[in-house]
């Protein structure tokens, strides 16, 4: 009988799965899966740290619709890798994280890295598993695919023995299993969709709120034709941004404290409760406020807000649903109202209050003069990846996004360092498209290493770090005897990123004057791999002051 080995079957496995990436790190005793992923025709992504190849995987499966996976050596790589399981998990995004173990029959005797694995990855997954034998590999692998994208998606974890992966059975033998088919798009009843339309057109400031649950659903068309039928204002969640066009004219986010404290009606579309929409309760939200809620999850319904209307399944079915029954409506939010004009106002005050800053050429650079030469550079269909603290919050704001999934940032989890392996799979994802990754000096620095890979492997990302030489403003040297002395975000100001990037054999531009900028800009997306441009901005610059921030 023919033989197959373990390595070859949980490669063969993930392929069936029509998992066709693979990231990691390779060491004991993972490496045969990597080698055995190529030959199966799975291309393989070597990372420098297992925190950026899990974040590479979770992206992946977010952008792809099919769940990323990593692979990571024993006991340390798996806790490094719970990194990305557990930002998955938190975003709702599809990933399997694949943790080499020691041998099964030294379980208990202090063998090389042995850990508690699957104990310590399931509090950050929706299932853990230890695969016993072989010939059950494809059977573990189909589960743990099926719960990544069933339901609420999220991260799946297995256990691999260095004895499963060199261990053999016979063909004949495996378990035999069906490719997990994309999960059902499970509608709402008629009833709650006429409760729902009903609700709205009784709303004198009535709001939608679009989160990341639509990008994921695919539902970017519908979500688009209900906003244009109805007329309604809207904002997006950091990860919703580019569900519907930064730029249609429905876009309320440039008067976002006024829109949700004053919305008496809001419409929670494929977004949650939690601090990115601080809870949906006063003060942030009017404490009569009625919802609407989305959700493709039942628990999620009436969390930290009690809904009034639920609509409980898939954003795009639901949706067009919504849609279909507007046919028998003619009904729209009418554009003269005092909601509109209440909008309209704060966002041309708001807009006419960071005006200054936008044209000012002093040198150092402010945020929002030197991301004026970002958003003009830009190209429409790039995908973007943002971290930082003020340069993504700030960077979110400035810079336009088009297209729903082209949007990847800190996320639910507010991680910083998931930058790169963010670009890194926006490449793999998207080679025909585009790909800038916005990171403050502070940001960069979690996963920076991982410029070798972009190298590698020529992803010409192109790389724009913000640079105050600290997490926030830092100072503008480093002072004598600095453990006593040194602000403890203090970073070296100016620190040269960009010879980094060159050093491993990319393009590197360091811009002091924002008059420089743009030009350095242009050189950068010239050049056919990845560059990086590093701007020292000014220590004084920050974003207008928040009445509400979002963790408050």
């Amino acid at each position: 009988m023919s033989q197959i080995d373990g390595a070859t079957l949980i490669a063969r496995s993930l392929k069936q799965q029509g998992i066709d990436h693979l990231f990691g790190v390779v060491g004991f005793p993972v490496g045969p899966i990597a080698a055995a992923a190529q030959k199966e025709g799975i291309a393989y992504i070597g990372m420098r740290n297992e925190q950026a190849a899990s974040y590479a995987a979770q992206a992946y499966g977010y952008m792809t619709g099919r769940p990323g996976a990593c692979i990571v050596v024993t006991g340390p790589g798996v806790v490094h890798g719970l990194a990305g399981l557990a930002n998955a998990q938190q975003n709702c995004w599809p990933m399997i994280l694949i943790g080499g173990a020691s041998e099964t029959y030294r379980g208990g005797m202090g063998a090389f890295q042995e850990e508690r694995q699957v104990l310590i990855a399931s509090p950050f997954c929706k299932f853990a598993h230890g695969i016993e034998s072989v010939r059950r590999i494809p059977y573990y692998v189909e589960m743990a695919t099926r719960h990544a994208l069933y339901g609420r998606p999220g991260a799946c974890y297995l256990d691999m023995p260095d004895d499963i992966i060199q261990g053999t059975c016979d063909l004949d033998d495996v378990v035999q299993v069906e490719r997990a088919p994309q999960p059902p798009r499970m509608t709402a009843p008629t009833q709650s969709v006429d409760a729902a339309l009903d609700l709205l057109e009784t709303a004198a400031r009535p709001l939608v709120l679009v989160g990341k649950g639509m990008a994921w659903a695919r539902a970017e068309d519908e979500v688009r034709e209900f906003i244009d039928r109805t007329q309604l204002p809207f904002i997006r969640s950091p990860m919703g941004k580019g569900v519907v066009p930064d730029d249609h004219p429905l876009s309320a986010a440039a008067a976002r404290t006024l829109a949700l404290q004053q919305a008496d009606v809001v419409f929670l579309m494929g977004a949650r409760f939690n601090w990115i929409f601080h809870f949906g309760l006063p003060p942030r939200f009017s404490k009569d406020v009625k919802v609407i809620q989305l959700d493709i999850a039942p628990e999620e319904i009436g969390h930290n807000k009690q809904s009034a209307v639920a609509l409980v399944g898939d954003g795009k079915a639901i949706m067009g649903q919504i849609n279909s029954a507007l046919g028998n409506r003619q009904w729209f939010y009418p554009q003269d109202t005092p909601w509109r004009e209440a909008l309209a106002e704060k966002m041309a005050t708001n807009a006419a209050a960071i005006k200054p800053q936008i044209d000012d050429d002093q040198a150092p650079a402010n945020y929002y003069r030197a991301l004026r030469d970002v958003a003009a550079w830009m190209p429409a269909n790039a995908v973007l990846s943002a971290e930082g603290a003020g340069t993504m919050d700030i960077g979110l704001t400035q810079l336009p996004v088009a297209d729903a999934r082209s949007c990847l940032n800190a996320g639910t989890y507010g991680t910083m360092g998931v930058g790169l392996g963010h670009a890194i799979a926006a490449c793999v994802v998207h080679p025909d498209r585009p790909v800038i990754h916005l990171s403050g000096d502070s940001a960069i620095g979690f996963s920076g290493m991982e410029m070798e890979t972009l190298v590698r492997y020529n992803f010409p990302a192109k790389i724009v770090v913000l640079n105050n030489g600290g997490i926030g403003p830092g100072m503008p040297s480093i002072p004598d005897d600095p453990m006593m002395n040194m602000q403890p975000n203090a970073l070296i100001y100016g620190a040269r990123y960009d010879k980094i990037m060159e050093d491993f054999g990319g393009k590197g531009f360091f811009v002091e004057d924002p008059k420089d900028l743009r030009q350095a800009l242009d050189e950068a997306m010239k050049f056919s791999g990845p560059a990086l441009v590093n701007v020292v901005i000014s220590q004084q610059s920050s974003r207008k002051p928040q009445q509400f921030t979002w963790h408050a």
